[in-house]
């Protein structure tokens, strides 16, 4: 099994180096680490909506990069700050997966950095 690591070496809030790799593929699998709304080394602003925006644009980058895209993502984690953000962020997690949504959880927890939202996934493309 060959595995291929993607974003090693990227830095964060900060501009602190990150110690783990932006997504891993095996055999067809891409792990997507969990992605913020951060752009420049600094979280955007605007909310849950702007937020949710940039994490997925950011999220489909690293898809990209590895020769994936939206309709290859089987499972995705999310975890929200605030629970009243839920049905603002579920309208725009919907735009991006349309009649053909991953299956996904959802919850409620703090931030390891001061964002809204972050989102991870798992994707599959047959080798």
């Amino acid at each position: 099994m060959t595995i291929k690591r993607y974003g090693t070496g990227q830095t964060g809030a900060g501009k602190q180096a990150l110690p783990f790799a932006r997504a891993v593929e095996a055999d067809g699998w891409l792990h997507v680490s969990g992605q913020v709304a951060m752009e420049n080394g600094e979280i955007v602003g605007g909310g849950i909506i702007a937020e949710t925006r940039k994490t997925m644009e950011n999220l489909i980058a690293i898809l990209e990069e590895a020769g994936y895209g939206l309709e290859h993502v089987v499972r995705v984690g999310v975890w929200l700050d605030d629970p009243r953000d839920f049905w603002s962020f579920n309208g725009v997690y919907a735009e991006y997966f349309g009649d053909h949504p991953p299956a996904r959880a959802c919850v409620q927890s703090s931030m390891m950095v001061d964002c809204k939202v972050e989102i991870d996934c798992v994707a599959y493309k047959a080798p």
